[in-house]
């Protein structure tokens, strides 16, 4: 990982968006900070998309979806999507909200695997010596979480088994900075990326990554380390970084949401005349 002082202007200036964690990247003990706020404003002002993808549920989702300034936010680690409501979207309105909400997988898909789910969720507590259910767990729609981090301390060798448990049921598993996500479906946060621009677009993420820049801080951000080219990593990822396959280009100096700030902060030092 290079300091990210070392980014090039001249990429720096291309960049026309922005994708974002939202846990640990934007936020700094649970709640996103004001300077990561005021980050994403300046961002969405100086005219660059602003989307946030997360491993979080899409309920968990809603309230800041509607608040921060964001073109989108991408739940349950590509699963599914607030947008801003926008004509010829094939979306769902959200009551009482400006977003409608979209989905990867159709409606009996998920319906099946729902509750294929709950049955690993139901093992994984039998199995696993301290495994809880996420406390953000009502509101999944697409994947189940253990929580590992947030509120409960669950042990590496835990960590291992519950992945280790989810894979042999046949489901995808990734671990986040807090919890340790299973689904059903190939997606993922670079398949999520790719879906959210085509919809909101309607053009192809992979002729632009260039033009795009990725920030995270975990595990379940490493298939969007590797294929972004202008990939940051907030500084707490050094707490990981030994864990990981593939690491994020450039590295801030602060971490969280202080680091957040600093990628944007440098973003828009390079569009200044």
């Amino acid at each position: 990982m290079t300091p990210l002082q070392h980014w090039p202007a001249a990429d720096r200036r291309a960049l026309t968006g922005v994708f974002t964690d939202i846990d640990d990247t934007l936020t700094t003990d649970g709640a996103i900070t004001p300077e990561a706020l005021a980050a994403l404003h300046a961002l969405q002002a100086a005219g660059l998309a602003v989307i946030a993808i997360t491993g979080r549920p899409i309920g968990w989702c809603a309230p800041f979806a509607n608040t921060w300034p964001v073109n989108a936010m991408v739940a349950e680690n590509g699963a599914v999507a607030f947008v801003r409501s926008q004509i010829g979207l094939q979306a769902t309105p959200v009551l009482n909200s400006l977003l409608s909400k979209l989905y990867q997988q159709d409606a009996s898909t998920r319906a099946g695997n729902f509750q294929r789910m709950r049955a690993v969720a139901q093992r994984l507590l039998r199995e696993v010596p301290g495994a809880t259910l996420a406390q953000d767990s009502a509101g999944r729609e697409t994947d189940i979480a253990i929580d590992h981090s947030e509120f409960t301390n669950l042990p590496p060798e835990q960590i291992a088994q519950v992945v280790q448990i989810m894979q042999a049921e046949g489901m995808t598993a990734t671990v986040s900075s807090i919890h340790i996500n299973g689904w059903y479906g190939s997606h993922n946060k670079l398949s999520g990326a790719r879906w959210i621009v085509q919809q909101l677009y309607q053009r192809p993420l992979d002729a632009e990554l260039a033009q795009w820049a990725y920030v995270g801080d975990s595990a379940n951000d490493q298939v969007m380390f590797q294929r972004f080219p202008h990939s940051v990593g907030v500084a707490n990822i050094l707490g990981v970084a030994a864990q990981l396959t593939h690491l994020p280009r450039y590295v801030t100096v602060a971490e969280r949401g202080a680091g957040f700030a600093e990628v944007a902060a440098a973003v828009l030092a390079a569009r200044q005349p």
